[in-house]
């Protein structure tokens, strides 16, 4: 079996850096997304109907954009979610996908983050349950919270772009 020694691999160098960033991988995700845009143009020129069209968009590029964004989507600096959405932009633009369905980067990352979060939540067996503080009893009654987790104090080496750490203070005033 062959080990991976590209230097732009997410695992390896990524994981070594003192500042921990998304580029690389944003990188290697549009070259990916983009070679997809040129298989859907070879659909659409094949005479492929723009419903199926918006449809393979979905199945393979935002599915990819969304694959895992939970993990990585807090690590993306301004820049890489303009780029992103410059992508998505100019995929709208060439009618690869559906103007009116297909949201912001931002919606996107959210959307994933929000899902995964309540499926954590709402199941005590699910492996990062362990991961999050534990529950609040609370007695009283104001308003509606997104969970009942315990928010401790942030401490400054705690980093603010983690996944966990980004849903429990979400929403919290």
């Amino acid at each position: 079996m062959a080990v991976n020694t590209n230097s732009s691999s997410l695992y390896r160098t990524d994981c070594c850096r003192p500042k921990l960033t998304a580029v690389d991988h944003v990188s290697s995700l549009l070259a990916k997304c983009s070679s997809s845009l040129y298989a859907m143009r070879v659909l659409r020129e094949h005479g492929l109907p723009t419903r199926s069209l918006h449809d393979v968009f979905r199945a393979t590029v935002i599915a990819k954009i969304t694959y895992c964004a939970p993990a990585w989507s807090g690590l993306c600096s301004a820049n890489d979610r303009a780029r992103l959405d410059a992508f998505l932009r100019r995929s709208k633009r060439y009618g690869y996908c559906d103007p009116t369905t297909v949201p912001t980067i931002a919606d996107l990352f959210n959307s994933a983050d929000s899902t995964i979060f309540r499926k954590i939540i709402n199941n005590d067996t699910h492996v990062l349950r362990s991961l999050f503080p534990e529950n609040k009893a609370v007695t009283y009654s104001l308003r509606a919270r997104t969970h009942n987790l315990t928010l401790s104090c942030k401490a400054p080496h705690v980093d603010s772009r983690s996944f966990i750490t980004r849903m429990t203070y979400k929403d919290t005033y």
